[in-house]
């Protein structure tokens, strides 16, 4: 897909494919777990909950489907998932829906109800292993019908209003799924810049005739179909898809001819999750400044369908907007939102005033998959399905009218937490009010003097809140070996309205490093952690972070960076998405390098103390592995103690359970051999 990665990262990958990884045990001189058995349960927690990817209500308010993780070998995840149905009338009577015969697992997901609520489109690859096709099944009969025999890889089908056509995204003849979290595929030869791109793609469910509708030289991410079923309005743009995310504008595209229109072709923000209001007049879309494309976070935005001025409705909210729908009319908008560290969903008029009834949803979390909110509302506003869950509570399936939600599934009720429990922290540094999560050691005893380890979350533009954890929150298994973990929502963090999220630009490493400071001081005011006995860790922009903190204090006794960023000059070069880095910056590297340099973690390496235990993907497109390399190279060089483990065939979210394993026990190894025993 003309991919550059650099030949170092390529050596790396394939010294990590020759040599098979050791086991965590084996590959380190740290201590044995203190509590094996802990940890064992803790990992079968974390491994064993069944993730739910969609909750999706028909139209009328009567049946309610799910997506849901299936279990592989051993009881290990797998990438099979199943897709079931119910009858709010009849909660204990789900029915699996499959284009197979139901005694074999596959990769089922992407569901899709037909307007009148008879019918299901879904994505399996039941007919042909790992490649998804386009199926509908009348859900009294349950027959599938196959409708597509393409090539590539299918995404969102959606029914038009009418019920006549439904659209998806394709990417005709892909070699992965889209999106930048998964594993690259390696260049090789002359890297040419020629991308296959994402199109917007209609199929007629009569004829299963198939039209690919948007042009040939733009990828499109996301759509939504105008409610007299004649147009799309989708976010789009020119080049490669991971990349320009950041750079999308809002277009409309005729259904019948593919004529397209620019509504916001340079929105100067990035954008995401666009709805056509019920009247046809107004669109609504979330914009603000988001580093990542999963993890859509901002303000809620109205702009009239043939383009013009575009208008905030929430310019001053405390909150981050990550989906919205409209309610039963177009003046009312339903928005799901990160607000201090917790969920929630509120009611938005279209004047820009926030509804004066309650919140329709607060506490736990309302997540869809890894990592986005979703909700979905019957045709008379008065039924919600969502998926809830906390840190003491896995997720399930919810549903049910305003105020009597019941959770329709109980796929998860066997597991127990393997960690104490959570509480919200509040510390005020310069930037205001800040908020961060303290989970409690198990078997907690008030008259003992614990670890912390500090682990911060990923993006920066995302946010802890009360989630179970899976496999691959590794630092959740550090309570269960006798650990406090503080996660913490420093400034560039969502929940706290616009301002905050932007008040690390131009600024890495520096105020919001305060925060997270703060954040420790905080903590140990209010709980028995020994000060002395204090880890770092994170992925991805937590992995810089990591990477960053043993720079400019020796207060971490240890540290462990995943996926992490040592030198933001070299790594604007490397990685496959620079696009999200100029609003972050306020220029490209080759304009102003300096800007770059003093958030960079190898221009202080000399400063580093702290053991550091370093791990990453050895396809990751998002924080190449060079990255990693570089700064392990350097620690080792210092003689501070380290180790760099690059995981095969792996992206920037790990695919392989074993490894996603293998990086809990070491994670837990290398903390236990620093941080166990005081001075």
């Amino acid at each position: 897909m003309g991919r550059a990665i650099l030949f170092l990262g390529l050596l790396l990958a394939w010294i990590a494919m020759a040599a098979p990884i050791e086991s965590a045990q084996s590959a380190t001189d740290a201590a044995s777990s203190p509590n094996a058995k802990s940890l064992e349960d803790a990992m079968n927690a974390m491994f064993g909950v069944r993730i739910f990817q969609q909750a999706e209500i028909s139209a009328d308010g009567k049946l309610v489907a799910w997506v849901e993780s299936l279990p592989g070998p051993g009881g290990m995840p797998s990438s099979d998932s199943a897709i079931y149905v119910v009858d709010l009338n009849s909660p204990d009577a789900a029915k699996r829906i499959t284009a197979g015969d139901g005694k074999v697992a596959h990769e089922e997901h992407d569901i899709a109800w037909s307007p009148d609520g008879k019918r299901m489109a879904f994505l399996s690859d039941a007919a042909t292993n790992g490649q998804l096709q386009l199926f509908v099944t009348n859900i009294e009969d349950g027959n599938a019908k196959q409708l597509t025999h393409l090539k590539g890889f299918l995404a969102s089908p959606a029914w038009s209003p009418n019920g006549k056509t439904i659209a998806l995204l394709l990417t005709e003849n892909a070699t992965r799924a889209a999106g930048p979290l998964v594993a690259e595929t390696p260049d090789e030869g002359v890297v040419s810049e020629e991308f296959l791109e994402q199109r917007l793609t209609t199929v007629d469910p009569a004829t299963a005739s198939v039209r690919q509708i948007s042009p040939a030289d733009m990828y499109v991410y996301e759509f939504d179909w105008a409610p007299d079923s004649k147009r799309l309005v989708v976010t789009a743009a020119h080049g490669n898809g991971d990349d320009n995310w950041y750079i999308a504008g809002l277009f409309t595209i005729d259904a019948k001819s593919g004529a397209m229109a620019d509504i916001i072709a340079k929105p100067g923000m990035q954008i995401g999750v666009p709805k056509w209001s019920p009247d046809g007049k107004t669109i609504a879309f979330i914009g603000g400044l988001m580093s990542d494309e999963p993890i859509v976070g901002g303000d809620v935005y109205l702009v009239p369908e043939a383009g013009g001025k575009t208008q905030n409705l929430t310019p001053h909210m405390a909150a981050t907007a990550s989906w919205l729908t409209w309610a039963r009319d177009s003046k009312k908008i339903l928005s799901a939102e990160y607000v201090d560290g917790t969920t929630a969903i509120h009611e938005i008029n279209t004047d820009g005033a926030i509804g004066n009834t309650h919140d329709i949803f607060l506490k736990g979390s309302i997540l869809s998959g890894d990592f986005g909110m979703q909700f979905s509302i019957s045709g008379d506003g008065n039924t919600l399905a969502f998926i809830q869950q906390s840190f003491d509570k896995p997720p399930e399936v919810w549903a049910g009218k305003s105020g009597e939600w019941k959770p329709i599934t109980h796929r998860n009720a066997g597991l127990r937490p393997a960690w104490g429990k959570s509480v919200s922290l509040h510390w005020n540094t310069d930037v205001g009010k800040v908020q961060g999560w303290l989970t409690y050691p198990i078997d907690f005893d008030p008259g003992k003097k614990y670890p912390m380890v500090v682990r911060v979350h990923g993006g920066p533009s995302w946010a802890v809140s009360p989630a179970w954890p899976t496999r691959w929150d590794y630092a959740l298994a550090l309570p269960s070996q006798g650990y406090f973990v503080l996660q913490p929502n420093p400034r560039g963090s969502y929940g706290q309205g616009e301002k905050f999220t932007a008040a690390n630009v131009q600024d890495f490493g520096y105020g919001d490093f305060r925060d997270i400071l703060a954040g420790v001081d905080e903590a140990i005011k209010s709980a028995p952690i020994d000060p002395d006995r204090i880890g770092l860790t994170g992925w991805s922009y937590g992995g810089y972070m990591t990477m960053w903190g043993v720079t400019q204090t020796n207060r971490f006794r240890s540290a462990v960076a995943g996926a992490g960023l040592s030198d933001w000059l070299s790594y604007y070069g490397e990685n496959k998405i620079d696009q999200w880095m100029t609003p972050f910056f306020g220029a490209t590297v080759y304009d102003d390098p300096a800007v770059y340099a003093k958030s960079a973690p190898i221009t202080f390496i000399k400063n580093v103390k702290t053991p550091t235990l370093v791990v990453v993907g050895d396809s990751d497109g998002e924080c190449p592995p060079p990255q990693s390399y570089e700064f392990w190279h350097a620690l080792k060089t210092l003689g501070v103690p380290t180790q760099l483990v690059i995981y095969p065939h792996e992206g920037h979210e790990f695919a392989d359970p074993a490894h996603s394993r293998d990086v809990i026990e070491r994670a837990v190894n290398w903390f236990n051999q620093y941080l166990q025993t005081s001075h």
